[in-house]
This record gives structure tokens, sequence and C-alpha cells, in this order.
């Protein structure tokens, strides 16, 4: 379906492009190995950020839905920055817990907070039949941002020597993106004001009292904590394809995995603009969001045990293509399952009801990931790998969605 490409899509299509120009994103447990930490440092920290990001969620997702959702996206953006440079200028274990919180307010505050952005401005313009291919068309230029990203964080690691340079240049983008944020018009901050503050909290758990819009919210959560996991596992696999593969035998291993990590997560992200863009058409073809969902939450399941198998028998090539299909398996979701939600949810509450749903991911993020790396360790990554589908595929039954229903019904 076409969309209206006025001046506000091409804002929203640069929030997303340059919010993922996050250099460090390939290369952040090698940066922090090269800052001398442990692999234990390394989740303590990884914890930390994942506990602060939970504990801030809900209220930050308040403060977007009562004073202004601009205000959140500005504070966001601060907070990514502060994070970065902490990161850059103080090479310290318990320095660097700081910048973890830091990080974990620009999360918070990001949230869901710019998903009910582009939903309210589709409302207020009489678009909201078109959300699929709307939200679908922003991600699409989001998922270009992480392609570029993977090419300029392969650069500036090869030629710089050193993963430190990342932070730095991650200024940049933010820093961009900050001026840019600040030209949405007022209109998006939503209807809620600090004296409707009950009219907000009753509408927020009337999320949980709906069947559909708390199924929406779960099914959306657990297929993104599995994805979210699972696909870290990829790296691992890419640095042994690169220390293997008979070719750049002259340059050292660092240079060779940035060369390759750069590729394939180029080539991912390519895909992965394509399907989020093309997401509505896919959609349709199933005859409704929930049906999609459903089949596409098991086929996520199926993937993630063959990317299992193909591991444990070695089979390299293989596994990379699977991870390949989960990507854009993932970026073909997410507009549908954002699309869902809102038909259940008030859009007077938007940015706190997204807040929830990625709130909930978040912890079961933080359970899921201690997890499936103890099982990985025990019993290596490929069995690992095939447990986390079978348990995936387990708990269908509580995410199964039906058509959406009406909001607060």
């Amino acid at each position: 379906m076409k969309i209206k490409k006025d001046a506000q899509f091409y804002r929203f299509a640069a929030y997303g492009f340059l919010k993922n120009l996050r250099f460090f994103d390939p290369f952040l447990i090698l940066f922090f190995r090269e800052m001398g930490l442990s692999f234990l440092e390394i989740g303590t920290l990884i914890s930390v950020r994942e506990i602060a990001t939970n504990i801030l969620e809900l209220p930050t997702g308040f403060i977007a839905d009562l004073y202004g959702r601009r205000m959140s996206m500005v504070l966001s953006m601060v907070s990514y920055l502060a994070s970065f440079m902490v990161f850059y200028l103080f090479p310290n274990f318990f320095v660097y817990m700081i910048a973890m919180v830091a990080f974990a307010f620009g999360e918070a505050f990001r949230t869901g907070t710019h998903k009910a952005m582009i939903l309210e401005y589709l409302r207020l313009n009489d678009m909201i039949d078109i959300k699929v291919d709307y939200y679908g068309a922003t991600r699409a230029a989001s998922q270009m941002g992480s392609a570029v990203n993977a090419l300029i964080a392969a650069f500036l690691v090869f030629y710089s020597g050193s993963y430190r340079i990342v932070f730095l240049a991650s200024v940049i983008p933010y820093l961009l993106n900050l001026v840019n944020l600040s030209t949405y018009p007022k209109n998006l901050d939503g209807e809620l004001k600090t004296s409707q503050k009950s009219e907000t909290f009753r509408a927020f758990f009337g999320i949980f009292k709906n069947r559909d819009s708390f199924r929406g919210v779960l099914n959306s959560s657990l297929y993104d904590a599995f994805f979210k996991v699972v696909q870290e596992y990829l790296q691992p696999i890419l640095k042994a394809m690169a220390l293997g593969l008979p070719v750049m035998v002259t340059l050292n291993p660092d240079q060779r995995t940035a060369v390759l990590v750069g590729t394939v997560y180029f080539i991912i992200y390519f895909a992965t603009s394509y399907a989020s863009k093309n997401a509505g058409n896919v959609s349709k073809k199933f005859g409704n969001e929930a049906r999609a969902l459903n089949y596409s939450y098991l086929l996520g399941a199926v993937l993630i045990i063959f990317s299992g198998l193909f591991q444990r028998l070695g089979i390299q090539l293989a596994a990379v293509a699977v991870f390949f299909l989960l990507f854009v398996l993932e970026n073909f979701r997410r507009p549908v399952n954002i699309s869902y939600i809102s038909d259940t949810i008030d859009h007077k509450t938007m940015a706190s009801g997204l807040s929830v749903e990625s709130q909930l991911k978040t912890l079961l993020m933080a359970i899921l990931a201690p997890v499936i790396g103890f099982l990985a360790d025990r019993l290596g990554v490929g069995l690992a790998l095939i447990l986390a589908g079978l348990l995936m595929a387990a708990l269908f039954f509580l995410v199964s969605l039906r058509s959406a229903g009406r909001k607060g019904s």
C-alpha cells in the first residue's frame, strides 16, 4: 500500500536511521575485553543495564504519557550521549556501571514512546488503517541504518586497531538525532496532562484485563526475548568462521573478524530493511494479523531449533543462513505486532502500553539469557539453541492470538 511520505515521515525515518548508528553494537563484548574486563564483569554490567532498564521503563512510560513524548525522547538522547562519553573517557569497571545506568535511562525513555508518536500521528491524520505499512516503512529506515552501521563500525575497528573509537563515533549521529527530534510537532505529545493521572492508571491497568491486549503484549515480548538472546550467538559463530576461512590470512584476527562481521551484518540488515517495508503485504497474505503472528512465532521456534542443529553438526554456514532468516522474520513480525497491540490499547496510554511490552521483554531476557548461557556452558551452544527453540514452541499455548478485539473491551 502506498503511504504518504511527507516531512514528518522523513523525520520518523531519520530518527530510526540515526538511532541505529550505534557503532559499538557488533563489537561490544570485544570492547570490554580490550579494556581488560573479565567475562564475569561483562555479565555483571549487562545485568546492571537490564535491571535498570526494567525498573525505569514503566515510570518513564508514564512520564511520556503525562508530560510529553517529545521531552521523553530528548531526555533519551541526552542519556545515551552521556553513556557514550563515559564509556570512551573512563576505562574503569565501576564507572562503566554508571554508564550502563545512563544507557538504561536512554532505553527506558525511548522504548514505546517513539512508536506511540508514530501511531498518534497516524490517528490525527486518519491513516490508522495503514499502520502496518507505515510503521514498516519507518522501521525499514532503521534497519538500513543498522546495515550502514555494520560497515562503518567495521571500518572504524579495522583502521583504528581499537574498539574504543566506536563509542566516540556514536556521539555524532545521536547529536543529529537530538536536533531531528526537536523539530517534531507538539501535537505528537499526546492528549494526557498531569491532571489526568487517574485516567491514565485506569487505562493502563485495563491492558491486563483485556485478553487481546495482554496476549498481544505477551506474544510480542516472549518472541522478542527469545530472539534477542539467541541472536547474540551469531557473533561467536562468525568469529570462528573468520578464523577458519582460508582468506585474508595476511590480516590479524581482529581485522579478519571485523571484515566478516561487518559484511554479514550489512547483508542481514539490508534484507531486514526490505522485510520491514513489506510487512503489510506479507501480513495480508495470512488473512489477518493474529494468524500472521501465530504462524511466524512457530516458524521462529523452528528456525532456532535448526540453528542449534546445524551448529551442533558443525555446519556453520547453514547456521548463519538460519540466523539470517531469523533476523528477516523478526523484522516482518515487529510492525505487525505493533499494529495488533495498537488495536487493543487506548491511544492515550500507548506509550505506557508499549513500555509494558518492552519491560516484559527485558524481564524475560533477564531470565532466558543466563539459562541459555548455562546450557551452552554445560551442553554446548548447539544443544542449548535446540532446547531454547523447543521451550519457545512449548510456550505457544500462552501467546496464541485471535483477531484483535475492540480497545478497552
